[in-house]
Formats: C-alpha cells, structure tokens, sequence
C-alpha cells in the first residue's frame, strides 16, 4: 500500500488514542501525520512510532495535503469541518452520527459492504457506523446471508467508556469513593453507574426509543442492504469499564441449527466463537477488552420462535476498537487496497 499523508481530528479523546496505537501496530501507512484538536488541547505532545508530535488548532486551514482525515471529535466537529477537508482533496472517515443517516453517504463495515466504501462522492465522506451497531452485525450479517434475516431483538450492555474518558474516570471514582466510604458523586453519566445500570442511552425520542436504540434499526438496514428488516433494542449503560455485549433474538427466512449457525460463523471474518457454557467458554468484555475481533457464544435455539427459525446469541466486542477506531482503519486499508 502506498504511503499517505494522514490527519486526526480529536486526537487527543479515547478514539484518538487508539487511532495512534493502532496506526502503529498495524502499520498503516503514513508519510505524514497531523494531530488536531480544540484549542484547549492545543500544544499538547503525543508520541506515535518513537516520535513527538504537538497537537494542532483544528482550523479550516489545517487540511492542506491530507488524504485520509479519520475525525472523531463530535458530530458538530464533523458538520462544520469536514467539507474543507473534503475541499482540499481528503477523504473523510467519520466516527461520529454526523453524516449516517444521509443517504448518498455510505456507512461501512469492511467484514460486511466493503464496496459501499468506494461510493464516497464528491463529499468525501465515509461514516463509520455506531459502536452497539458494528458489535451486533458482525455476527447477525453471515447469518443473515445464508438464512435470511427477518426480525431481530436486541438488547446492549453498554461499558461506560461509550461516554467517553471522563465517564470511565467517573466510574474509577465512584469506586474510590465507596471503598473509602465516602459519598459518590454524579456529573458526567445521568445516575450513578457505579454497582447499577442504566436503562436510557442518548436522547429520548417520541416513539419511547432513545436514538441508541433506533441507530440499530437504521444502520442495520442501510449497512446489509435490507430495508425490510424489522428490529427492536434496548440499550442500557452498565458499569463496565470497556467492551460492549449485546443479547440478540434473530428471526430467519430458512431454518437453521445452533451447529449450522456455529459452522457459518466460524468461516466468518473478524469474528471468533466461543460457545462452551457448560464449561464457562463464552465471550466477556474482560476477555474481549483490546481484542480486534468480536467474540460470539450462548449460540441456542429460540425455542419462542415456530420451525427452527430463530436463534438466540451472546455477542462482545471492544467499542473503541472494532466498534471505532480499528473499524475506521480498515475502512483506510480498504482505500488503500485498491
């Protein structure tokens, strides 16, 4: 693959932080690299691969000679400056809910529509779907290919760190503070997550559903190519430091086995099967916290389901990897491939 000049915007977030750490692993291609944030973080210093760099004002200016602009700073962010960067010739790989639901942008996950990808037109934009979404198609999509997915049910576990570094610095305090014995406070998430869940994930929306939960419809629609599909989700936050898991209920077309689901999704890209519960072999976020593909277990038949048409499944994987960052890197590597 050839060499290419590369810019980060909100570098210095959670996402930011695995975009370095996996360019380095992976070894993306970079002949330059430019680290962008809000003033605040300005002047800040990062290493990447043994060198030093000084995070940059994120200005309109700031793209000149890009290729590849991975943003994740926020949908307002993307909005208001992805067009100039798209202006001076960069492609965009957007990790926010900016651009998702338009529809000449294609929204991409390379195990899934690689070729939407390639669609980017004049805007330049390729949307990196939500993080509960790419969790639970990775699994769902190669069952879907080979029995004909009609309806799902999900429901999410959701780590905190979904909300972000200072969520997760919340929890670690909560922890502190009950430990210590002392009051435990609450700013950042709605409730207390410390030893509690919470069954509200964005905004409310006049149908009851929160926005978390309609993106799984939406994108999973657009993502499969599969605008008769019918799905439902309840996405909750619990106090889980990293790594989102998911329950899925699939209804199918044909019918399909547990051992039938089993075969196809071990033939499947960027997903592992660990399907033993009777000897404690299934996915957990521990186990799945920094791992590149999503953990899939519980594999069973849905027995509310008539003619062996559904299934039941436990899925996991790392939200700021596959379900952010290393997702929006294939998608470069995708680019790049061609």
């Amino acid at each position: 693959m050839r060499a290419v000049n590369v810019a980060v915007v909100g570098a210095t977030g959670a996402v930011g932080d695995e975009f370095l750490r996996l360019f380095e692993l992976r070894k993306y291609p970079i002949k330059s690299l430019k680290l962008l944030a809000s003033e605040r973080s300005a002047g800040k210093k990062l290493k990447f691969a043994g060198k030093e760099y000084t995070v940059e004002k994120l200005t309109a200016e700031s793209f000149k000679g890009v290729e590849h602009a991975f943003f994740s700073a926020g949908g307002s962010i993307s909005k208001e400056f992805a067009p100039a960067a798209a202006k001076a010739g960069a492609i965009i790989i957007d990790n926010t809910s900016a651009f998702r639901y338009e529809k000449e942008i294609p929204l991409v996950v390379p195990e899934i529509n690689p070729e939407d990808a390639f669609k980017y037109g004049e805007r330049r934009i390729i949307a990196n779907p939500n993080c509960t979404t790419i969790v639970a198609l990775m699994p769902t999509f190669p069952l879907h290919k080979k029995f004909g997915l009609k309806r799902a049910v999900m429901s999410s576990y959701q780590a905190i760190s979904g909300a972000g570094a200072q969520a997760m610095a919340e929890l670690e305090q909560q922890l502190r503070d009950w430990a210590a014995g002392r009051p435990m406070t609450v700013k950042i998430a709605p409730k207390q997550i410390a030893f509690n869940v919470i069954p509200r994930i964005d905004v409310v929306t006049d149908n009851g559903y929160t926005k978390e939960e309609m993106k799984f419809l939406w994108e999973g629609q657009k993502i499969m190519h599969h605008d008769s599909l019918r799905a439902t989700a309840t996405c909750v936050r619990v106090p889980v430091l990293r790594s989102h898991s998911v329950s899925l209920n699939l209804e199918f077309e044909k019918p399909v086995t547990p051992d039938q689901a089993r075969e196809v999704l071990k033939a499947a890209p960027g997903v592992v099967v660990q399907d033993d519960p009777k000897a404690d072999v299934y996915p957990i976020p521990l186990e799945r916290t920094m791992k590149n593909e999503v953990g899939v277990g519980r594999i069973r038949q849905d027995i509310s389901v008539e003619g062996n048409k559904g299934l039941c499944l436990w899925a996991v994987g790392d939200q700021l990897m596959k379900g952010a960052a290393l997702n929006a890197i294939q998608i470069g590597e995708l680019l790049l491939s061609r």
